[in-house]
């Protein structure tokens, strides 16, 4: 079937309802939801340093509710209102955690209380339009709806499971089994899942920088960090990655072309593909005047204005938004193809770039913090969407389709808006008690470190070889930017694993029955979804207790 939903050759004579966003009994467990995560996300990063993931939590309480024998409950037994559910706290815990208080740790952290208040705002705007462009890209050429977003298919398996029964919850239940035992030994055992469900190539691209950034110390003495080989490979893969949305827009331009030329009753598969491409381009352009009127209002806000000449302030403006933009389209690629994303990592090298072009430090501070806010939100809404789109039939309703995403966007907007609200008032009560995000203090360190000359050679050398490897792997597969991805994080476990994961599909396709295949998908979404599980619970009780 295909990728892109709004085909007119897949038109139904009619569609079902889908639940509202705003509907009373769904709005108000989607700012309870919210709260709860928003809490969470921003408890668990200021003493963990990482970020629950939440999107179950939200099913499992609709679920848990639709078992309530009363009336104003019973919509929750829909495993649509229950994606609602399910996409409004996890909103609310990324757009918290990783959008909205980590970025207004830097000037905090920097000394400069005054650009609190204006890099909030700033980034709260940010993380909005953040959410809108996924929603605009989704299931289009960059961002199709097949992509694995293994997080999404996680959650939606789960819901069909809590819905069906029978012997698909066996699968899901053995993999959540599996993931919680690993996950209790300390083992990344989403990265068994994702290896399963992944793009293969990518998957193997993921693993071997996994497994590269994580032995090349330990077996060989070689500090990849501080060579600049992850930054380096990064800073050319994405490059890459931006010329090839850029071509890709450009061919959606010309098919559209074509099909306005031609008769109605010629259209095709191309004319779906150009017609959903058409909303990625427009995108693309709204997006990017969006990032500069975010960047400029931050440059006002923050009073860099009277502290840069009109030459240098320009070229800031576009600079940060152009480094914002690139910064979302690298996380959600990473998010898309594998699950991960080194959203923390990426900003770091956009920051390096902005020292390298000699920025002051207080426009250092507001370019890290403005980079670090783009993205997160933006591959969450990915996994969300995914999440929908499976439980929706795989765009086989395309009016049902879009209607069900529209929804999603008003549920995720309403957990962001709680977001920003939580975070507005908590700040200052972290702050005075010291906790930030721990990735702060690297951002800060960079600032003030400054970077030399060997230093920029490095990362210019090491582009080289991540440009080309995203080159020859192409749009589809994006290995540059997935062998990166697995450099900037570094973790042997995870590269085993999807080692492990890849070995396993390879023989499993090879030699098992359909059946064995097809069961597959569903127990490695029960691996994720139980390593998720088991992450939030953990980590929630270690931050009380913090």
């Amino acid at each position: 079937m295909s990728e892109h939903v709004d085909a007119p050759m897949r038109q139904q004579v009619s569609s079902p309802r889908h639940p509202r966003a705003l509907a009373p009994a769904n709005l108000i467990l989607t700012i309870l939801l919210s709260v709860l995560g928003a809490l969470v996300g921003v408890q668990v990063l200021a003493t963990l340093g990482i970020t629950p993931s939440t999107s179950l939590i939200g099913a499992l309480v609709a679920m848990a509710l639709a078992r309530i024998p009363l009336t104003m409950l019973r919509g929750f037994r829909s495993v649509h209102a229950q994606n609602l559910a399910q996409t409004s706290i996890s909103s609310a815990t990324f757009g918290a955690a990783n959008s909205l208080f980590l970025p207004i740790g830097i000037p905090f952290l920097f000394g400069l209380p005054e650009m609190i208040g204006p890099m909030l705002i700033g980034v709260a705007c940010a993380m909005l339009l953040d959410a809108w462009l996924l929603y605009k890209m989704f299931d289009t050429s960059i961002f199709p709806a097949k992509l694995p977003w293994p997080l999404g298919i996680a959650a939606a398996e789960a819901i069909k499971a809590g819905d069906k029964g029978g012997r698909q919850a066996w699968y899901l239940l053995g993999g959540v089994g599996v993931g919680v035992a690993g996950a209790i030994f300390s083992l990344p055992m989403s990265a068994l899942g994702v290896a399963l469900i992944g793009g293969l190539a990518a998957m193997i691209a993921f693993g071997i920088g996994l497994l590269t950034g994580g032995f090349a110390m330990p077996l060989f003495g070689l500090n990849l960090s501080a060579m600049y080989l992850p930054q380096g490979m990064m800073i050319g893969a994405g490059i890459v990655a931006l010329v090839q949305v850029a071509w890709i827009i450009v061919k959606a331009r010309r098919r559209s072309a074509a099909v306005a030329a031609a008769p109605s009753a010629n259209l095709t598969e191309t004319a779906a593909i150009a017609i959903a491409d058409r909303r990625l381009g427009r995108a693309f352009g709204l997006g990017s005047i969006g990032y500069v009127v975010i960047a400029a209002g931050l440059a006002l806000g923050t009073g860099l204005f009277t502290q840069m000449e009109v030459p240098a302030l320009i070229g800031f403006v576009a600079f940060a938004a152009a480094a914002a933009f690139v910064h979302e389209l690298i996380v959600g690629i990473a998010a898309g193809h594998s699950g991960w994303f080194p959203a923390f990592a990426v900003a770091l090298i956009t920051l390096l770039a902005g020292i390298m072009i000699g920025f002051p430090p207080e426009a250092l501070v507001v370019l890290a913090g403005f980079t670090a806010a783009t993205g997160p939100a933006f591959a969450d809404m990915g996994y969300d969407f995914k999440a929908g789109w499976i439980l929706r039939g795989e765009g086989t309703d395309p009016a049902f389709e879009l209607e069900g995403r529209r929804q999603q966007l008003i549920a995720g907007m309403i957990g962001f808006g709680v977001a920003i609200v939580v975070v507005a008032v908590a700040y200052p009560i972290f702050f005075a008690n010291g906790l930030t995000a721990p990735i702060n203090a690297a951002y800060v360190a960079a600032i003030n470190a400054g970077i030399d000359g060997d230093t920029a050679i490095n990362l210019l050398l090491w582009a080289i070889p991540g440009a080309i490897l995203q080159l020859l792997g192409g749009a589809k597969r994006q290995i540059g930017v997935l062998l990166a991805t697995g450099l900037l994080i570094s973790s042997p476990l995870a590269g085993i694993l999807v080692a492990v994961g890849v070995t396993l599909r390879v023989l499993l396709k090879r030699f098992a029955p359909a059946s064995v295949n097809d069961a597959i998908e569903v127990s490695a979404g029960g691996i994720i979804a139980g390593d998720a599980l088991y992450s939030f619970f953990s980590g929630a009780f270690k931050a009380i207790r913090f």
